[in-house]
Order: structure tokens, then C-alpha cells, then sequence
């Protein structure tokens, strides 16, 4: 009796830490989604008490800039009328450092910084020095050659011999770091003089002189400590809620977030949409697959078909004409009046007219189509390489003798791409609080549903075992008791006296 009273009571214990394992595993199915996304809405949002603050203020993603110069094979057969030829030079590559200051918590919901940025070379992973030559088109005289284009003829007159007392002509031949930040040229006070600010600097010229060691303006944006549904998006932007480079307000419009994190719980349905202070507008990137990176799931988007579109290609971009054809767009009305196109290198996406027009060019998705790689369910980028082109169209003015006989032409300057990926500590810290983490609770509830249910079916067995027990000694106890039953009948006749004709008969046998 002592040994079947304890195997009852294993059996009930056992039966009960089933019982509260498929109590506990439905809690977290019930719980854990709640759970996860709390605590995703406490750490991305831009508090200083949340995980990804640090990571918010100080990006510690190592970005790298390359830059790739068009090199003009051609320049003297260009100002007969001859098709430009080009050959491609780099990568120049540049470490990219990003931090925030003047970082101000407004009252409402928002929060003001600047970011500032800061190159430095790296020789190692490029192919060729900040001292290589490169043979490109002359954007202070070409570009001042276009703005004086409708001047009267005298003054265009008056222009060219000014570039011929400097020396200037329609093609340079420079240093990539000259070109990257600048050189020293008395042309740009020149041309200050007929278009008051028509630069941003005095007396230096250079492609990239304003991004190094300086900030990308000021933009104020949502918290999401008040208001989750709008975190991140920008407010303002140097104080401003649209801009007024283009001609609608559709066009003119500050949407998305700053460019560094988006709203978490993303579908396939979701958009990347950002302003960007470079290219003076929005821009909108829609979703086109899933895959994983260093073990973490990503929602990877790229740019779309009509993002650099013509308004006769695609109506809304209407505003950010006048254009040309399809696939470049004019970025003159922000960058000092120089007639300068954004778009996708070597004109991939772009109208053929384009490439076809400059020999030398090869566009094709896999080196030139730019993406984001961001995990879904914080919206925090683990992957990106933007590339862009920037491009100088060029034609032949009357009255400018530098000009020649240039045919009407876009030609590329150079391309660049920024590119970085979070690797080292701050990957294995992601990994391990945002991605492990949520995947151990996700299989443990599963686990726990399912030891549990083998745990409440021992007392189940047992029960059913201790049933077939008692039924084979009953069964037992009634066959038993039948043949008593037999045996004492069969006595109590021996026991009885037999007849005396039967008695004589066995005598006589």
C-alpha cells in the first residue's frame, strides 16, 4: 500500500507541473507579443533612457564614402562637337563620422540636433591617392556659361575675355582632393559679382567642400515619448515645415524621418520615406524582399522606378522641373544655379538617350541601384549603400568663346556611394536583446505547452493502469469464486450416499 500511495502522489505532482507548464506556455502566447512590443516602443523610441539612444546620438556604424570620377578621355574632340568619352577612376574612399550636438528636448514631443560629418582618406581601400589627376569638366565656367546664357551679348562677351585673362577654359585637369574640397580660384568672386551668392563659399570651390566638418542643418523631429505613432519623423528643418526649392507644394514638402530610423512593426505594405538636405527633397523607398543579415531578419527597400522621373513619366514629379529626360533630376535651384542632375550612376534607370549620349558608360542594377536593409520590428537600418550621380549639362554658348561647339550634353562628374553595415559589439548587442531574446521566449512558450502535456499525461496512464488493475481482480475474484462453487458441489455428491442397486453392481464386478 506504501508504494502505491507514492506513485499517486508522483502521478498528481507530475500531472500538476503539466498543468501550470500549459497554464505558464498559453500565458506567454497570450503575453509575450505585448510583452516584446513594449519594450521595442520604450527602446527605439529617442529618450536617454532607452537602449538605442547611444546608438541614436553616436552612430556606431562604420560608414564609408566612395567616390568614382568620370574622367574625360576626350576634351578637345567634346569642344568640336565630337560625343564625350569617359573611363571611370576609384574607388577614393573616406571614413564617414557622424555625432550629434546641440541635441535640444523641446516641449512638444520633439527633439532639435545638428549632425555634424567628418572625412578622413583611406588609402588602403581605395585604388589611388588624393593626388591622382583627373581630367573633368570646368563647373565654374561651363556652369557661369549657362547662367549668362540669356545675358546680353555684350556681357557674354565681356565673360569670355574674363576667363581668358584667368586662364580658363572649358576642361580642367585637377587633383582628386582638389576636386573633393576645394581650390582656390578668383573666378568664384568673379562670378559672385554678377550672381551675388551664387556659391556658398568665397574664393574656394569644391564638390564636397560644404559636407566636411560641418552639419547637414537643423532638424527637429519626434521623439515618440508622448506620441509614438509619429516617431522620428521630422517637424522641421532648419526651422522650416517645407522648403521652397521647387514649383509645388506637393514637391516642397519635409516628409519621412531624418534618414537614420523609422517607425517600427513593418510590413511588405511599408515605405522608407526621408529628407534629404543633399538632394534638397524627399525621397520614398518601397519594400522589395526579405533576407536575413548576420543572423538578423531585414526588410530590404530600394529606390523606386519613378524616383528620379520626369513629370511626363511620372505627373507629381512635375514640380521639380524643368527637366530633361527622364531619370535625372534637376538640383540647379538648390546648388547655386548650376545646371546639375541628380540620379542613379552611369544613368542606370534612366532614360537609354542618356548613356547612349556619353561613351563609356555601363549602367546595370547590381553595381548602381542603391538600398536599405532594416529590421522590421525596430526599424533600425542594419545595412546600407546609397549611390548616387552627380552630373553637369553642358552645351556650346554664343558669345562664349570657351564654350566651342559643345553639343547639348549631361555629363557625369562622378558617382559616389555611402555605404555602412553594423558589425562588432553593437551587432552582438542587437542580436542578443532584440532578435535571440525575443526568438528563446517565442519557442519557449511552445516548450512549455508541450512538456506539459507529456507531464499531464502520467497521471492520465496511471489512471488508466490502476482501472485495468481492478478489473482483472475482479475478473480474477469471480472465476475464483465460480469454481469453489464447482469444487464444493462436487465434494458435498461424493459426500452423499449412493443407491443400493449401484452398490451390488460393483460387488459383483
Amino acid at each position: 500500500m506504501g508504494s502505491r500511495a507514492k506513485a499517486r502522489w508522483t502521478a498528481a505532482l507530475l500531472g500538476f507541473t503539466g498543468l501550470l507548464c500549459i497554464v505558464l506556455g498559453g500565458l506567454m502566447i497570450v503575453a509575450v507579443p505585448s510583452i516584446i512590443k513594449q519594450q521595442v516602443h520604450k527602446n527605439v523610441r529617442i529618450d536617454p533612457s532607452s537602449l538605442s539612444f547611444s546608438m541614436w546620438k553616436e552612430i556606431p556604424v562604420p560608414f564609408y564614402l566612395s567616390v568614382y570620377f568620370f574622367d574625360i578621355v576626350n576634351p578637345k574632340e567634346i569642344l568640336e562637337g565630337e560625343k564625350p568619352r569617359v573611363r571611370e577612376r576609384g574607388p577614393y574612399v573616406y571614413r564617414e563620422y557622424r555625432h550629434k550636438r546641440n541635441i535640444t528636448f523641446n516641449d512638444n514631443d520633439t527633439v532639435s540636433f545638428l549632425e555634424y560629418r567628418s572625412f578622413q582618406f583611406q588609402p588602403d581601400k581605395s585604388s589611388g591617392s588624393e593626388s591622382d589627376y583627373i581630367f573633368m569638366p570646368n563647373i565654374l565656367v561651363l556652369s557661369a556659361a549657362m547662367m549668362m546664357e540669356h545675358k546680353p551679348l555684350g556681357t557674354r562677351l565681356f565673360l569670355t575675355l574674363t576667363f581668358g585673362t584667368l586662364g580658363q577654359r572649358a576642361f580642367m585637369n585637377r587633383t582628386v582632393g582638389e576636386i573633393m574640397w576645394g581650390y582656390n580660384d578668383p573666378l568664384v568672386n568673379i562670378v559672385n559679382s554678377f550672381f551675388p551668392d551664387a556659391f556658398p563659399s568665397k574664393g574656394k570651390f569644391g564638390l564636397f567642400a560644404e559636407l566636411n566638418n560641418s552639419n547637414s542643418g537643423l532638424f527637429t523631429v519626434f521623439t515618440g515619448i508622448k506620441n509614438f505613432s509619429r516617431i522620428h519623423l521630422v517637424d522641421k528643418w532648419n526651422g522650416l515645415s517645407k522648403v521652397n526649392f521647387w514649383h509645388s507644394d506637393q514637391c516642397n514638402m519635409i516628409n519621412g524621418t531624418s534618414g537614420q530610423m523609422w517607425a517600427p512593426f513593418m510590413t511588405p505594405e511599408s515605405s522608407l520615406e526621408f529628407y534629404s538636405p543633399e538632394a534638397c527633397r524627399s525621397m520614398k523607398l518601397i519594400y522589395k524582399e526579405s533576407g536575413m543579415f548576420e543572423g538578423i531578419p531585414t526588410f530590404r527597400f530600394k529606390a523606386p522606378d519613378t524616383l528620379f522621373a520626369n513629370g511626363s513619366v511620372y505627373p507629381p514629379n512635375e514640380g521639380f522641373c524643368p527637366c530633361l529626360e527622364s531619370g535625372i533630376q534637376n538640383v540647379s535651384t538648390c546648388r547655386f544655379n548650376a545646371p546639375l542632375f541628380l540620379s542613379h550612376p552611369h544613368f542606370y534607370n534612366a532614360d537609354p538617350l542618356l548613356a547612349d549620349a556619353v561613351l563609356g558608360l555601363h549602367p546595370n542594377e547590381k553595381e548602381h541601384s542603391l538600398f536599405l536593409d532594416v529590421h522590421p520590428v525596430t526599424g533600425i537600418p542594419m545595412n546600407c549603400s546609397v549611390k548616387l550621380q552627380l552630373s553637369l549639362y553642358i552645351k556650346a554658348i554664343k558669345g562664349i568663346g570657351q564654350t566651342g561647339k559643345i553639343e547639348p550634353v549631361v555629363l557625369p562628374l562622378m558617382w559616389f556611394e555611402e555605404r555602412g553595415a553594423m558589425e562588432g559589439e553593437p551587432l552582438q548587442t542587437f542580436y542578443t536583446q532584440l532578435v535571440l531574446m525575443p526568438k528563446v521566449l517565442h519557442y519557449a512558450q511552445y516548450v512549455l505547452l508541450a512538456l506539459g502535456c507529456v507531464l499531464l499525461l502520467v497521471p492520465v496512464i496511471y489512471l488508466i493502469r490502476g482501472q485495468e488493475r481492478c478489473y482483472l481482480f475482479w475478473s480474477s475474484n469471480k472465476k475464483g469464486s465460480k469454481d469453489k462453487e464447482a469444487m464444493q458441489a462436487y465434494s458435498e455428491s461424493l459426500m452423499t450416499s449412493a443407491p443400493k442397486g449401484t452398490v451390488l453392481q460393483e460387488a459383483r464386478l
